[in-house]
Parts: C-alpha cells; sequence; structure tokens
C-alpha cells in the first residue's frame, strides 16, 4: 500500500533540503521502500494466478480405509474459562468411532480453567470417551511443548490438533482421514470459517484478512505443489511425518510454520481442503489481535531465519525456493510499511518530476504496491461469496486502513526478530463470542499494556496535519491515500486506548447483555 502524496504532478514547495546529500539520501530510501512493496505486489499477483490456474483442479483421497485408523485428538489449552467448555462438548460429538479415537486435553492453564477442564473431562469420561488429561506445572515450549509432551502418550497413527476457540463440524474426521490412504500425505489443512464475522468492523475486516489467506494462498500452494504451512490448528498430522521431521520446536512463536517447512523439505506433502470448513472465534478485541499479529509476525521472520538458507541449499527448483522466500519473508512489508510512514513528509512528497515521474514511478508503484491489495481481497470474497461479494468489499477500505493501522505493532514484530529478542507467547484472548452484542469488555482477560497506541495516536495526528496540508495544496488526489493512513492509525489507537477506560468503551457491556448458559 502506497500513497502517492503528489500524484497531481503539482510541485511541494522547494525546501533547503532538497538538492542537499540529505534529500539524495532520503530519495534513495523512499524509492528503495516503495520498490520493496511493490516485489510484494507483484508476488500477490502470482498468488492470484497460481490460484485461478489451479482453482478447479480436483483433490480427492487416494481410496478409502476400510477399517478407519485411530485418531488423538489434541487439544492444547491455557486459561480458556469461556470457550474450554464449547470446544470439549464439540469434539465429543465428532463422528469417529469412538474405539478409534483419542481426546487428549494439553491443559497449562493457571486459572479457573482448570477446574472446568476437570469437570468436563470427567463427565466425557463418565459418557465412555476415551479422554486424557494431561496438565503440566511449568508451560516449557508453550503450545510446541504441551504438543510435544501429548505425542508421548499419544495412541493415534495420526493426530488432529484443535485450538480452544474452535468448533469443529462432527464430519471433520471423516472428510478428511481417507487422504491419507496416500503414504506421501503428512498433513492435512482445513479452511478457518468464523463463528463471530458480523460481530463488529473489526472482526469483519479480521475474515477478510483471513479468508484472502486461507483461500487464495493456499489452495494456490498447495495445488501448485509449493510449500504452504500448517495453521496450526483445525488439521490433521501424520504422526511419522512429524517425528521424521524433527518433532515439535520452540525456537520460534510459530511453531506451525517451522514444522510445515521441515516436513516438507523431508519430501513430505500437504494438502489443503477448502471446501472443508472448521469455524473458528476471531478476536473482539484491539489489543488481543495486535497481539496475534505480533506473535505470527515476528515467528514467521524467527522461521525465515532458521530455514531459509537450508531451502536455499536443497536441490528444489529454483521457482519454488524463490517463492518460498517471498512467503517466509512477506511480513518485512510491514517494516517497508512502516518506513513509509517516517519518510513521507508534506514539504517533499517524493521526489519532484511532475508528470515524467507520475508515469514512470507513481502509476505502476500505485498498480502493485496499492492495487494487487484490492485485487486479492476481492478475489477472494468473489470466490467466498459469489452472490454477496459486493456487499463485503465495501469493507475493503477498513481492511486497508487497518493494515496500515498496523504497520507499527508489526514491524516492531519483524525488528525484534531481527534482533532476536525474545518474547514469550502470548495467547490470544477468546470470549466465547458467537452473535452480535454479546458482551465481553468485563472479561477478566487484562489488555496488553504497551506505549504503543501513543505512538500509533502521535502518527494519526501528524496525517491529520499530512492531510490538511494535502488540501491546502491542492494534491487532492493523494488525499485518499492520506486519509486512508490518517483513520488507520486512529482507529488502531483509539480502539486500543479505549479497552483501559472503560467508560470509553464503544461495545455492549455486560450490565445491557448477559450470556446466556
Amino acid at each position: 500500500m502506497s500513497p502517492l502524496p503528489n500524484l497531481t504532478g503539482r510541485h511541494a514547495p522547494f525546501t533547503v533540503m532538497q538538492g542537499s546529500v540529505g534529500y539524495l539520501i532520503w530519495t534513495i530510501c523512499y524509492l528503495t521502500v516503495l520498490l520493496g512493496l511493490s516485489t510484494y505486489g507483484i508476488h500477490r499477483y502470482f498468488i492470484i494466478y497460481l490460484f485461478l490456474k489451479h482453482r478447479k483442479r480436483p483433490t480427492l483421497p487416494l481410496s478409502h480405509f476400510q477399517d478407519l485408523p485411530k485418531v488423538t485428538m489434541q487439544l492444547p489449552i491455557f486459561n480458556e474459562v469461556y470457550v474450554v467448555e464449547r470446544l470439549l462438548k464439540s469434539v465429543s460429538e465428532i463422528d469417529y468411532p469412538r474405539d478409534r479415537l483419542q481426546i487428549q486435553v494439553l491443559d497449562d492453564s493457571t486459572d479457573d480453567t482448570r477446574e472446568i477442564t476437570q469437570r468436563a473431562v470427567e463427565e466425557l469420561q463418565g459418557k465412555g470417551l476415551n479422554v486424557e488429561l494431561i496438565h503440566r506445572i511449568d508451560r516449557t515450549g508453550f503450545k510446541a511443548g504441551a504438543l510435544e509432551v501429548g505425542l508421548e502418550t499419544a495412541e493415534g497413527e495420526f493426530v488432529c490438533i484443535l485450538d480452544a476457540d474452535f468448533v469443529p463440524q462432527p464430519d471433520l474426521l471423516q472428510k478428511t482421514i481417507h487422504y491419507f490412504t496416500d503414504p506421501k500425505i503428512g498433513m492435512i489443512q482445513t479452511r478457518w470459517g468464523h463463528l463471530n464475522r458480523t460481530y463488529s468492523l473489526l472482526t469483519r475486516v479480521q475474515a477478510m484478512f483471513l479468508d484472502g489467506h486461507l483461500l487464495l494462498e493456499q489452495t494456490a500452494r498447495s495445488r501448485s505443489g509449493r510449500f504452504f504451512n500448517f495453521n496450526g490448528t483445525a488439521g490433521i498430522w501424520r504422526r511419522s511425518c512429524i517425528e521424521e521431521a524433527g518433532g515439535w520446536q520452540h525456537d520460534t512463536l510459530t511453531e506451525d510454520l517451522d514444522l510445515s517447512y521441515r516436513a516438507q523439505l523431508a519430501g513430505w506433502r500437504f494438502v489443503f481442503l477448502p471446501e472443508v470448513i472448521t469455524p473458528a472465534e476471531l478476536p473482539v478485541d484491539m489489543n488481543g489481535f495486535k497481539s496475534q499479529q505480533h506473535r505470527w509476525t515476528k515467528g514467521s521472520i524467527q522461521t525465515c531465519k532458521k530455514l531459509l538458507p537450508t531451502i536455499w541449499r536443497s536441490k528444489l527448483p529454483f521457482p519454488i525456493k524463490l517463492e518460498a522466500t517471498a512467503h517466509l519473508t512477506s511480513n518485512f512489508a510491514y517494516l517497508l510499511l512502516a518506513s513509509l510512514c517516517v519518510l513521507l513528509h508534506p514539504s517533499l512528497g517524493g521526489p519532484q518530476t511532475g508528470w515524467l515521474r507520475m508515469l514512470l514511478v507513481d502509476v505502476p508503484i500505485f498498480l502493485t504496491a496499492s492495487c494487487s491489495v484490492g485485487v486479492f481481497y476481492i478475489c477472494a470474497q468473489r470466490e467466498l461469496n459469489p452472490r454477496t461479494w459486493i456487499k463485503e468489499i465495501l469493507f475493503l477500505p477498513a481492511l486497508l486502513a487497518l493494515g496500515v493501522g498496523l504497520s507499527l505493532n508489526n514491524a516492531r514484530a519483524v525488528l525484534e526478530a531481527m534482533f532476536n529478542h525474545q518474547s514469550e507467547f502470548a495467547r490470544t484472548p477468546k470470549y466465547g463470542i458467537e452473535r452480535k452484542r454479546q458482551p465481553w469488555r468485563n472479561a477478566r482477560y487484562m489488555p496488553l499494556k504497551s506505549l504503543l497506541p501513543f505512538v500509533e495516536m502521535g502518527f494519526a495526528i501528524y496525517f491529520t496535519y499530512f492531510l490538511w496540508f494535502a488540501i491546502s495544496h491542492r494534491q487532492y488526489l493523494s488525499v485518499p491515500f492520506l486519509a486512508m493512513f490518517q483513520i488507520g492509525f486512529l482507529y488502531v489507537s483509539v480502539s486500543s486506548l479505549s479497552q483501559w477506560w472503560p467508560k470509553f468503551n464503544l461495545g455492549p457491556s455486560r450490565a445491557e447483555v448477559t450470556i446466556p448458559a
């Protein structure tokens, strides 16, 4: 996403800086950032091309099991007091022979979740289900450590992993297990659904973000023979694949991405099933969403540092290596976007070469860096919602603005990964939200405290001035882009800060609505 501060060809006032060495350095940095964003935009178009090329290729199991294999369902849990009962209830309703199904509740909780889980497990055991409760005193390795411990007593040849905020359909295993009749298949990934898509503007935009990734990227990579990754949940692994790839490792925050690449480097194939949907709850609070994005972004860069050299030393074809590089480095785009925010200045607005600059620089960058984002998410919504996609893309401006607003949060994650700053696996709060006006703000989870919202507010104020400057100097074509930056930072900042002062909350409270038993 790249604003064009001087697309009209009108020159901003000449400053002392222009013509100096400092201005030359600034120009080089500015164009480098735009070139980087454009490169990722071109890759986004490539993903769209792969998706359109392969979307109709059927994905069918090699055959069907005559005798269903044993499956272990692993449920990693940490302080999930609002959703753990819903998870266990849905898992207990899975349509699979009871003598072929083991349920492992991997509970590292330190709050009331422990008691809730204990009661629920005992109830399921009383109904004849094979349920094992594993509680760790320490959280060594966090989620990866819990999964690793669970494998030690897992009885199944295949392992289905479900996070606490997911609600699997009863036919989840029946629709997926038969793909493992192909001995080369190591993992099956289903597509995430969204239980609370229409809860708020934030959840609507998150759903659009995930739809683009889970439909376009996963389908394109899976069906074209490129690397794609297990999403951490709503997927099934062949146990021998996990073991052969080196098992769960916790030296990154994205153990799923790490293991996925190691397994595929070892020769295993993965399958993505977009038609098999496993619903989940989207974060309803901005701080929870930012924490999730920070973890995913930081973990992907950690995995990039860990595995990219191995990928390039492998004997894989060059196009596969190149796309894997684009995939693993894609979050560097947030660092570029944050850098662009710093480099933009009202009195400069970019190298001043009038209409020639517009034709040779502005228009190509606009088509690659900015338009590619819109095309990507429009394509995803049109594929998923052929009848209502136009209604969905009305939220596209909000998606673009949120992407800008997240740039500082995610750029920080990139820098922390680059400089080996260690941080814990911060869970994403879940509140059992499935419908509009269902409360969450008085829940016991405390929002992540950080000074970042104040920095984001500073950027919002800065771009407000920038917007006024553009209007006063009749640079009207740049106004929509600058407004997107202003609104994005303002929305993210205010949404984050409002959770610290309940009187400023913008949503329902428990006094207004109660959650049904």
